[in-house]
């Protein structure tokens, strides 16, 4: 499981979809997260006020959840990675004084976590 949560202020929606593909292919290629557990989805924050409220700061803020079993340094690795493709996707607005960027990674305790993933079965059968 690993799934990245990306929230975002308004003006920042013509560079989502490429934050989403850059995430989804740097989980991909960091190899510790299943691929049938990996997920990627955005929200826009419709209503947001950012640092000193100026109407044209912005923000990304991304979260990944993982189960547990993975070590700090293969997380840290693997945040390393989505955090630099992510800042690839986003370097216009990160070439401005008004944006800001955020990555966090949580572990999710095993026995407070409920399941019913049959798309797991169908992408184990093909390996």
């Amino acid at each position: 499981m690993a799934h990245l949560k990306i929230e975002y202020s308004a003006g920042v929606e013509g560079d989502i979809a490429g934050v989403c593909r850059a995430g989804h292919r740097a989980m991909l290629e960091a190899g510790i997260f299943p691929v049938a557990g990996i997920r990627v989805r955005a929200y826009r924050a419709d209503h947001a006020i950012v640092a000193d409220g100026l109407p044209e700061n912005g923000f990304v803020a991304m979260t990944v959840s993982v189960g547990a079993g993975r070590s700090t340094e293969a997380l840290r690795q693997a945040g390393d990675a989505i955090f630099a493709a992510v800042q690839a996707a986003l370097s216009g607005p990160l070439a401005t004084e008004h944006f800001a960027l955020s990555l966090e990674i949580r572990v999710i305790d095993p026995d407070l976590s409920w399941k019913d993933t049959p798309i797991h079965r169908r992408l184990s059968a093909k390996t």
